[in-house]
């Protein structure tokens, strides 16, 4: 096994320094729109060349969701892949940590592995939440240029709103996104709809469809950091998506829309004001969730 160059303790101590220099609020980050807002950031500098991508998930690297993510990304010539991915299912860690709960994170164990389909070029297995996995890969695995962008997923069912924590704030794969983006590396977070058969495809072509519009932004280290992109894509069992909408993160739930249940591709609601009303009637949610938001900047600070 191989393990972390230092103890997890002083890594997080390390990276505790370098986010607050970044200077991050201590409180939800804002509300702003899709796009997000605040101190732009990144590792690029050039508005051209290979995009080096990391990769994670909290569904663990055996999951089918991060399969289908990683062999479409590396299909691409243009796309410097490394994968980090906890050694099994830490789905609902948030941004915990090895620091903060090693009960439920694990001790930190660094194995090279492979995906499900075999893909195993510069694939980790880590015994450890997909926070530790981001500060692992960004502190271990990069030791000339950081990333210009972290994408966790894509998961096995939505991680839509922040309804009194849930699901946005419970979320593995945001908390790793979260965590990313305190550190300084853009992130963006993909989920995949319940539904009866899930289909990653339209999860794929949604997160590729997210890369392309940014890539010049993220090579050039014009991406913004105070929010990350949660992308959720509805699983329709019948009828198909209905479009791609960006819309705030809600904080209540009027409706009563069952978080976990599936959504009505056949419905004939326009105009969703959320991205609960946008998910569960159809459409792709394409969200901004703070980076601070349930503190995760300041735990790392701390």
């Amino acid at each position: 096994m191989i393990r972390p160059n230092r103890p997890q303790v002083v890594l997080l101590l390390t990276l505790g320094l370098t986010v607050a220099m970044l200077g991050c609020d201590s409180g939800s980050g804002g509300s702003a729109g899709a796009g997000g807002s605040g101190g732009s950031g990144g590792t690029g500098g050039s508005s051209g060349g290979v995009l080096r991508i990391l990769v994670t998930n909290d569904d663990g690297l055996a999951a089918p969701g991060i399969d289908a993510l990683v062999q479409a990304l590396t299909a691409d010539p243009d796309n410097a892949v490394i994968v980090v991915a906890p050694d099994g299912n830490r789905s609902g860690s948030a941004d915990s940590t090895i620091a903060t709960n090693p009960s439920r994170c694990g001790n930190g164990d660094v194995t090279p592995s492979a995906t499900a389909s075999g893909y195993d070029e510069d694939v980790w297995a880590m015994d450890g939440c997909p926070a530790d996995c981001v500060i692992y890969g960004l502190d271990t695995l990069y030791p000339d240029s950081p990333p210009h962008v972290v994408l966790s997923g894509i998961n096995d069912s939505q991680n839509v709103g922040n309804v009194g924590g849930a699901l946005s704030q419970t979320s593995g794969t945001v908390g790793g996104a979260k965590t990313s983006a305190c550190l300084g590396v853009p992130a963006m977070a993909s989920s995949q709809g319940e539904g009866d058969t899930i289909d990653f495809d339209s999860g794929v072509t949604e997160v590729l469809s997210w890369l392309a519009d940014n890539r010049a932004a993220l090579l050039a280290g014009d991406a913004p950091l105070e929010n990350i992109t949660s992308i959720n894509i509805p699983s329709c069992d019948t009828g198909q998506i209905r479009g791609r909408v960006e819309v705030p993160l809600a904080t209540t739930n009027p409706d009563e829309y069952n978080l976990l249940g599936h959504q009505d591709c056949e419905s004939t609601l326009e105009d969703p004001q959320d991205d609960l009303e946008a998910f569960f009637n159809g459409y792709v949610a394409v969200t901004p969730v703070p980076r601070n938001s349930s503190m995760t900047c300041d735990k790392l600070a701390n």
